[in-house]
């Protein structure tokens, strides 16, 4: 009888929290009011570190710096004759995948099989690389890699390339046409035609400044049409003119503009979700190409072209031979058969769309400052307030834990000073290891410290880490009004003590903190769901490339 009573009052005392945290979703008051009520029933303690004597971590590293081995970058076609004249190609992933992006992959294959040899007769094959433009861009400039060619998105990357001191020679400026464009929700096109008229990158770029529109756009240091829209929108600023697009007069346009953008993501699916679950944004961008084969959006969006088009060409990267040359021509003809086109039609390349570019494409150098003037200013001015939440469960002994290390105090040398950063661990219990100040020097040297004393052991209690994550976002936004609040998880298994995503979920939802889920080496949809709540991203990062992925990001973010 005393057991059935004790079960009735546990009932009775915790259900109403559970429940409510389950049923409904909550403003930002009441997630912060139900917030004061789950952490105290949360163990955790303070343990600071103060001393920095013995750090061994601090470093001074560049973003190519933490580039994989390229293996993590499958060759998704090979010669199958060891004996051939070979290239390898740099290719573009929406034309080197499976299914709808798999055009460059079903002809390099093709072509692999023809029975094309060289001039002096031997058979003439390509090996494809599957790699994002932005990605590709770095291991040439970096000299890190070096393919025999490269097929990025647009020819912006290739400017890059060649303002990075790497010579290429052009061996086909398009093998086939796509366009960057504005996925805008149809009620709000509609709506903003009244307003401005014809809706191109000028009126949208004035939409956005007056605060008629949201919209979002993909990181500029690693995608090809979040790059083009920058140098867009940096270019229209300046009347079009490529010497005013630095200037004091369009940097503080710029600032103007992204106060309206709510957030820069790392991928497009993320902004796409946004919209479709009504989100923040109005608007994304995306290629025509991936438009036209996302079957969500051909009801009530509409597609504005914008910027120079993506013509996916294909140049010879440094000094190649001879007889690489002649591969890469024999390739590039058989791309532009006309059966080899079709394909690229039937999977959504070569738009029939009427549009004209109207500024032309900015050299390499200006490009690369247009990217390092988005890194210092994307954020307005205003700091991120950030805290990172660990996993030092027992299951993360080893490598995991080793890799993750590496990953943070690799990472952090990415994170601007401006920026508020702490720092949690969770096993069983939750453990505060850095609290939230502004990421100084000596901020910095503690944050490696932390690090390095993590030790795994216990049980997985990541949602309480999360809760006690959000206290010391809020704790430092009561002091920091206009900062940015970012939460980063990494993690390798599902929570297995304290609070679930259940009775978490509406109250992470209300407090509108974007959480970044990084999973070590495992697929989980809780994690896809926890970021996908305020419109961040999951990484799935496997252990060899987990350091890349997380710079990516904090270089992105931070």
């Amino acid at each position: 009888m005393k057991n059935k009573l004790l079960t009735l009052l546990t009932i009775l005392i915790f259900a109403p929290l559970a429940g409510s945290c389950s049923s409904k979703e909550l403003s930002y008051d009441e997630a912060v009011k139900r917030l004061d009520k789950m952490v105290p029933r949360i163990k955790y303690s303070e343990d600071y570190t103060a001393r920095v004597d013995n750090v061994s971590g601090a470093m001074s590293v560049s973003f190519a710096d933490t580039l994989p081995d390229i293996d993590q970058y499958p060759i998704v076609v090979a010669a199958s004759d060891s004996s051939a004249a070979q290239a390898e190609i740099f290719c573009s992933t929406e034309k080197s995948g499976q299914g709808v992006d798999s055009f460059l992959f079903e002809v390099a294959t093709q072509f692999n099989e023809s029975g094309a040899s060289t001039s002096g007769g031997k058979k003439a094959q390509i090996n494809l690389r599957k790699i994002a433009s932005g990605t590709a861009y770095q291991y040439i400039a970096s000299g890190k890699y070096k393919p025999a060619a490269f097929s990025p998105s647009t020819h912006l990357w290739i400017e890059m390339v060649r303002a990075s001191g790497v010579p290429v020679t052009p061996v086909d400026e398009r093998l086939c046409r796509n366009i960057a464009g504005i996925v805008m929700q149809q009620k709000v096109h509609d709506s903003l035609v009244a307003k401005y008229g014809t809706i191109d990158i000028k009126s949208v770029c004035n939409a956005v400044v007056q605060g008629d529109l949201f919209m979002g756009y993909t990181n500029p240091l690693a995608s090809s049409t979040g790059l083009n829209f920058l140098q867009s929108v940096l270019m229209t600023f300046a009347g079009g003119d490529e010497t005013k697009m630095l200037s004091d007069e369009v940097k503080s346009s710029f600032l103007a503009f992204q106060q309206g953008v709510p957030f820069v993501s790392l991928t497009t699916i993320q902004m796409r979700e946004s919209v479709e679950k009504g989100g923040s944004l109005d608007a994304f961008v995306m290629e025509y190409q991936t438009f036209a084969n996302t079957k969500s959006l051909q009801n009530g969006y509409v597609f504005i072209p914008f910027g120079p088009y993506h013509d996916n060409p294909l140049y010879a990267v440094g000094e190649v031979d001879a007889e690489t040359q002649e591969v890469l021509t024999l390739f590039s003809r058989f791309v532009q058969q006309s059966s080899s086109q079709k394909l690229a039609t039937k999977f959504g390349f070569n738009p029939e769309i009427l549009y004209t570019p109207v500024y032309g494409i900015p050299s390499g150098e200006t490009l690369i400052r247009a990217q390092q003037l988005w890194k210092s200013e994307k954020n307005t001015g205003n700091p991120i307030v950030a805290v990172f939440v660990s996993d030092t469960s027992g299951s993360m002994r080893g490598a995991p834990l080793k890799s993750l290390k590496k990953a943070l105090i690799t990472g952090c040398e990415f994170i601007d000073e401006k920026n508020y950063i702490g720092l949690v661990t969770f096993d069983t219990t939750v453990t505060k290891l850095l609290p939230v100040e502004q990421f100084s020097k000596l901020h910095k040297a503690k944050f490696i410290a932390s690090v390095e004393r993590m030790e795994p052991n216990g049980s997985t209690a990541m949602f309480d880490g999360v809760l006690v994550a959000a206290t010391m976002v809020l704790e430092a936004k009561q002091n920091l009004p206009k900062c940015r609040p970012i939460i980063f998880v990494l993690t390798d298994g599902e929570t297995n003590t304290g609070y679930k995503f259940s009775n978490s979920r509406s109250v992470i939802k209300g407090l509108e903190i974007p959480i970044y889920t990084i999973g070590y080496g495992y697929d989980n949809e809780i994690l896809k769901s926890l970021s996908s709540l305020n419109e961040a991203a999951n990484l799935n990062a496997q252990t060899e490339d987990i350091v890349y992925q997380i710079g990516e990001l904090l270089n992105a973010e931070m």
